[in-house]
This record gives C-alpha cells, sequence and structure tokens, in this order.
C-alpha cells in the first residue's frame, strides 16, 4: 500500500442515553468527518474507550465505520492489547470487519522487554495479514518503546507501515524517521506536537481535535506537508487552546463532552469514565464558545 499519511481522526464511540453504541449517531460522526475532508479513521481506540467495548460491540463499530466509510478513506482498527493472544482475536475481528489496518499499542501493565514487544508483534504479523501501526504511548503504558526497538520492528517485520508517537521526545522521533524503512510513517498521536513532528519529517498525526474541528485540522496538517508553513503555524495557533482543554481531564472525557455540547452525541461514558468536574467542564465551554462551535 501507498505510504500512510495525512490527518486521521481518533474517533469516539457515542453511547445512547442506555449505554449501548449508538450506531445511527456512529454513522452521523463518520458521515460529518468525510465531508470535513479528513484523511482517515481510526475506530476502537483509546478515544473511542476500545477498552469497556465487548468483542461484539468492537465488531459493530468497525463494521458500522467500514460501511459508512464506504472505501473513501482508510479506516484503522485499534486492536492493541497487553495480551498477545487477545491482541491476536481483536486483529482477526477488525479485518472481519473490513478494517484497511490495524493500530497496536504496546503492551501496557506487563513492560515487556525489546524482545517481548518483537514476538508480540512477530505474533499478531504471522496470524492477520494485515498492515499496522505500533502506538507508543508510554502514558498510558507505563513503558518507553525507543528509537532503536522500533526500528527493529519495522525492519524485521514488513507489515509495520508505521508508527503512531506520543511519547513527546522529539530526538526519539528523529533518529526513527532516520533510519526507518522506505514508506514507513511517523504520526503524530499528539495534537499540539503535530506541527513539530511533521516539521522534522512525519507524516501527519492521528488526533482527538479532529473529532471538534476535522476541517481546521486537515488544513493544518496539509498546509504543513506542504511546507506552507507560516499558514500551518496560524492554524495550530486557532487550534492549540481546544488541543490543550481536551486533555483537562482524562481523554476522552473532554472531547466527548465537547461534541454532546456541540449536539453530535450523548454525553454518556463507560465506567471507570465519568463525566467532567464542573470547573473544567466550564472551561471547555469557554474554549468552545471562543471558537463558536458552540
Amino acid at each position: 500500500m501507498k505510504q500512510l499519511t495525512g490527518a486521521i481522526t481518533a474517533l469516539v464511540t457515542p453511547f445512547d442515553k442506555k449505554g449501548n453504541v449508538d450506531v445511527p449517531t456512529l454513522q452521523k460522526l463518520v458521515a460529518f468527518q468525510i465531508k470535513e475532508g479528513i484523511n482517515g479513521i481510526v475506530a476502537c481506540g483509546s478515544t473511542g474507550e476500545a477498552a469497556t467495548l465487548s468483542f461484539e460491540e468492537y465488531s459493530l463499530v468497525i463494521k458500522t465505520v467500514v460501511d459508512t466509510v464506504a472505501g473513501r478513506i482508510p479506516v484503522i482498527a485499534g486492536a492493541g492489547s497487553n495480551d498477545t493472544h487477545k491482541a491476536i482475536h481483536l486483529s482477526q475481528l477488525a479485518k472481519k470487519s473490513g478494517a484497511d489496518i490495524l493500530l497496536h499499542v504496546n503492551p501496557y501493565y506487563n513492560k515487556p522487554t525489546p524482545a517481548g514487544l518483537l514476538a508480540h508483534y512477530k505474533a499478531i504479523a504471522a496470524t492477520v495479514d494485515l498492515p499496522f501501526l505500533l502506538y507508543n504511548v508510554p502514558g498510558r503504558t507505563g513503558s518507553n518503546m525507543t528509537a532503536a526497538t522500533t526500528l527493529r520492528i519495522a525492519q524485521e517485520i514488513p507489515q509495520v507501515i508505521g508508527i503512531k508517537e506520543s511519547s513527546a521526545n522529539l530526538p526519539q522521533m528523529m533518529e526513527i524517521i532516520r533510519s526507518a524503512p522506505k514508506n514507513f510513517s511517523l504520526l503524530s498521536g499528539d495534537d499540539n506536537f503535530t506541527l513539530p513532528i511533521i516539521a522534522i519529517g512525519g507524516m501527519g498525526a492521528i488526533s482527538v481535535v479532529a473529532n471538534e474541528t476535522p476541517k481546521a485540522f486537515t488544513q493544518l496538517v496539509q498546509h504543513a506537508l506542504a511546507g506552507e508553513w507560516e499558514k500551518a503555524k496560524k492554524m495550530h495557533y486557532q487550534l492549540l487552546d481546544l488541543m490543550d482543554v481536551n486533555f483537562i481531564e482524562t481523554n476522552p472525557q473532554p472531547v466527548k463532552t465537547a461534541l454532546a455540547l456541540m449536539g453530535k452525541v450523548e454525553e454518556v461514558f463507560r465506567l471507570p469514565l465519568v463525566q467532567m468536574e464542573k470547573k473544567n467542564k466550564e472551561e471547555l465551554k469557554k474554549v468552545l464558545k471562543n471558537m463558536e462551535l458552540i
């Protein structure tokens, strides 16, 4: 496949008032993303509360997104687990549901060694014939995957086509970009790092803020990829307050609350996630009003 690039939304999973997956609302969210020009969608990532979905719900969400996208943009399925067998099973379900690409977070809690990480990803690649992205997010997994480990995995497993990097470690990312195989994509996993990451050779971002402002975030990414730095910088600072307030509490609590305030989803989470603290919600409202989103 051609190199993965552009602005990709880490989509929320909408629930109805009874706490069930809200399929009609999910279809509307995907249609909104495509209308606004987004370049790809991640379904069932951490922003999509995937950890709380049953296998049946997981398949339902992926299939709904795939059917609604109808081949217009890539659909990436979050399929990671700290249990290699579960990660394989989720990958198989994602493939059966029509996903184009998988996203695999480094196993959390277990904290495997570099040899364990390589064995984990080799086991997935040997079982499921889909390309996949690695996901390095030390804040959630408790450990950082070094550039050397990332490069070794990319070199030994051809199905690995890129990495979502959320380490905030730019020197580490530079080393990956400098030495990665051809057509390997390093994507920003932090919205506020998108501009500097593209400046050092990154190929785009998997974004939370694109749930609320897909058109503007896509413009930011496309300007940066085209080397139109002044335009990209302008968009970056227009979105920066929203990027920041989306993480005033644990993601996806703020972004899902924002979408509820915008009239796009119900303000329903699955435990252990809960509704935002009042003071933080007021800060979120202030930013949304300043940006004329509500």
